[in-house]
């Protein structure tokens, strides 16, 4: 069960966690236009980086082919060892396991408590039942719910919510942790929460890639920045900070 708070051992720079070489991705939608243009980016063991950009810039689509929910039309996309143009379908379930998924909307079971929530993740990969009653109240410790694992989700605020759905991505010990839009129903404290909590979660150990559209908060954290405009990288910056495109 992995704790935030306590540094984990880095692990050595070896192989890269996602690895884009040449990525373009094509719809049958009669635009003609590529939502993603020729993509390249290597993302290494514990970075923490934000993928930013307009709507229409291409980062959903990139979102889905790190989960492999689509395959390139052209390139090679790596995630975590896997190549996924060739992963067989079987394989796919392992694979996300690896992964931890935040979403805007929470995405959690309103008509069950928080302790269940969690305790979904676990039971999806058969964690027997008297370890995962260590690992689900841990997992809310650590993430400043320990005393609400009985609480139904739908009489949580937003931030409460978010940090339910940071604990079930979290429960599994991910390598990867991919949030999509992780503040876009926050105010702006619980914004600052939510992203000071991603920021423990990444200097624990764990590889975070957050697609965001708040420039305030990419602005002050001064992580590592991608910026997609059109399908196309137009910026790769280390401390970087949110591009204006007009």
């Amino acid at each position: 069960m992995p704790d935030i708070k306590k540094k984990r051992k880095k692990v050595k720079n070896t192989d890269d966690i996602i690895f884009l070489d040449h990525v373009s991705k094509e719809y049958d939608d009669g635009t003609g236009a590529p939502a993603l243009n020729d993509v390249s980016v290597r993302i290494g063991p514990g970075e923490f980086v934000f993928i930013v950009g307009d709507s229409g810039s291409g980062k959903s689509t990139l979102i889905k082919l790190l989960l492999r929910e689509l395959t390139a039309t052209e390139g090679t996309v790596n995630v975590l060892g896997y190549n996924l143009n060739k992963i067989r379908h079987r394989m796919i379930p392992k694979f996300r396991r690896k992964i931890g998924i935040v979403f805007q909307d929470f995405r959690l079971l309103k008509d069950r408590n928080v302790y269940e929530n969690v305790a979904f993740a676990q039971r999806i990969i058969q964690v027997p039942s008297k370890e995962m009653k260590k690992n689900v109240p841990a997992v809310l410790a650590s993430v400043g719910l320990a005393g609400k694992y009985k609480v139904r989700t739908k009489s949580l605020s937003g931030g409460e919510q978010q940090r339910v759905a940071i604990a079930r991505a979290l429960v599994n010990e991910p390598t990867l942790l991919l949030c999509d839009e992780p503040t876009g129903n926050l105010d702006p404290v619980n914004t600052r929460e939510i992203m000071k909590l991603l920021n423990d979660i990444n200097q624990a150990g764990t590889t975070v890639v957050v697609v965001t559209h708040n420039r305030d908060i990419v602005n002050e954290m001064q992580k590592r920045v991608i910026t997609l405009k059109k399908g196309v990288i137009i910026s790769d910056e280390e401390e970087g900070a949110y591009i204006d495109e007009d």
